[in-house]
């Protein structure tokens, strides 16, 4: 899935869109030591509408438009469809469309024996119907000729008591000591998943969506063992095999103007195909390319392709997760933070013989500690 057919599902996420409907909510609660609770199956449509909403927004958090970083597409493995195997059982709980009590204890089973958590937590399941409207070839008249895509959605939500601070007592007119035992669930999904997904506006079985609300912290136990597809790069991951492949190629060469002048290059490429709905990659061959223009010498150029295939393999690397949105020069007790349109009047040199950072600065009134003072 790309960033439009995620942002179609995300904003027909509603019962005010007309073509979609949430018709079912499997709810199950699974403790810290891996049994499940509770499990209940309830109708959206005899829902009071609070509790509805509750369900709404805490499952359309799942649906992350970062698609590529928070919201990441897998492809099940040719075994992951037999019998009893992660795809067989999101299938068959799909089909039941959350109607048969067993095949909904198996699917919660599941994930309470391969979900790794130090802690409680909720599963919340929906299953939803999104009627797709097709137009003609000129994208004007609906043709009539409509499809239903039928999906589950999936939020994991930690459960957590809160006993911090304090309380007024209005019986007895004091102020106490707060204490909670009850295990509050958090609306905040930490994880979710999307199964089949929406492709080329119809549905896919072979693949899934999965979401994680911190990119940089994925649980991969969701993604190899609950799902059951081969774990990729986290999004800080990439971006941590990026600089060991820059500082492994480029050597004693990098310096301040070369990674600012990448991450300019790297900033080009984003803007040149924002308009993409695929995410955009890049590859060994793109950063030979990005290197010999910044002016790298060619013998280490060409040592680009072989340190790549060692750290990435074959996998490309998604050219957002890697630009930086500002630069950030830090040494010992100095930390100092560029906005992109001033890093030029940032410059490295050797001044009377020791190291300098060298800042220009055009007008001569700054701040210090929130004090205009003038340099003269």
């Amino acid at each position: 899935m790309n960033k439009k057919e995620t942002a179609e599902i995300k904003k027909n996420f509603s019962d005010k869109s007309g073509f979609f409907i949430m018709e079912r909510v499997l709810t199950g609660f699974i403790d810290a030591e891996k049994n499940v609770r509770c499990q209940k199956i309830n109708s959206c449509l005899a829902m009071p509408a609070e509790e509805h909403d509750v369900y709404d927004e805490t499952l359309k958090k799942v649906l992350n438009t970062n698609v590529g970083k928070n919201f990441c597409e897998y492809e099940f493995p040719n075994e992951a469809y037999e019998e009893g195997k992660p795809q067989e059982i999101l299938y068959s709980l799909l089909k039941s469309e959350l109607k048969d009590e067993l095949v909904c204890e198996n699917f919660l089973n599941h994930i309470a024996n391969n979900l790794v958590s130090d802690a409680p937590y909720a599963v919340i399941t929906a299953y939803c119907t999104y009627t797709i409207r097709r137009k003609d070839k000129n994208d004007e008249n609906y043709t009539g000729d409509d499809e239903v895509y039928r999906y589950l959605l999936t939020a994991v939500c930690p459960a957590k008591t809160s006993n911090d601070g304090f309380a007024f007592n209005s019986d007895d007119n004091e102020i106490v000591k707060k204490m909670n035992n009850e295990l509050i669930i958090g609306k905040a999904p930490s994880d979710g998943f999307l199964y089949p997904v929406f492709s080329n506006r119809s549905s896919d079985i072979n693949h899934v969506m999965y979401y994680a609300k911190s990119a940089a912290k994925p649980n991969t136990s969701i993604v190899e063992n609950v799902l059951g597809c081969n774990f990729v790069m986290s999004a800080e991951s990439e971006k941590t095999s990026f600089q060991n492949i820059l500082k492994n190629v480029v050597g004693d060469d990098l310096d301040y103007m070369v990674i600012k002048t990448v991450n300019e290059k790297l900033q080009e490429v984003v803007e040149e195909n924002k308009d993409d709905t695929d995410k955009t990659v890049i590859d060994n061959s793109k950063l030979k390319d990005i290197l010999s223009d910044i002016g790298i010498p060619q013998e280490r150029v060409e040592m680009v392709e072989p340190v790549f295939k060692k750290v990435c393999g074959n996998v490309p690397l998604t050219v957002s997760n890697l630009v930086d949105s500002r630069t950030v020069l830090a040494a010992t007790g100095i930390t100092v933070n560029i906005k992109p349109d001033f890093a030029d009047k940032v410059r490295t040199s050797v001044v009377d013989g020791r190291r300098c950072l060298l800042i220009d600065i055009d007008d001569p009134t700054i701040e210090i500690n929130g004090l205009s003072v003038s340099l003269t």
